[in-house]
């Protein structure tokens, strides 16, 4: 990607406590993402929220949550991005997946490669 480049961001909202094969579904997404050789992916851990089932998940001490709101978010081109719905569809069950138009401003590791920097 370019710098001043149009995206799309997906982000995938997940409990912590879902998976894949025994090791945590966002383990797999990033993985699956790292694979497809996307330009990344970060996870984030939320502090509390709910989602389809209403039921509020909270990292407060005393209502300690086992499920607690993940989100994996991954840049991209719109092409790439659209392209690894089809690995998501294999692995997400209850999991919401949001994409957003976005612009890069920045992506230097491409960006030095290009140039041929190190």
């Amino acid at each position: 990607m370019r710098r001043g480049a149009d995206a799309l961001r997906m982000t995938v909202f997940l409990g912590e406590s879902d998976t894949w094969h025994h090791k945590p579904l966002y383990t797999e997404i990033v993985h699956r993402a790292h694979r497809a050789g996307l330009a990344g992916a970060s996870v984030f851990h939320g502090v509390e929220g709910f989602g389809a089932s209403s039921r509020v998940h909270t990292a407060r001490l005393l209502s300690l949550s086992e499920d607690l709101p993940v989100a994996v978010v991954i840049v991209d081109s719109e092409e790439r991005v659209r392209a690894f719905l089809p690995e998501l569809d294999e692995v997400l069950g209850d999991g919401l997946v949001v994409l957003d138009p976005v612009e890069v401003l920045r992506h230097p590791h491409r960006d030095r490669e290009a140039r041929g920097d190190r």
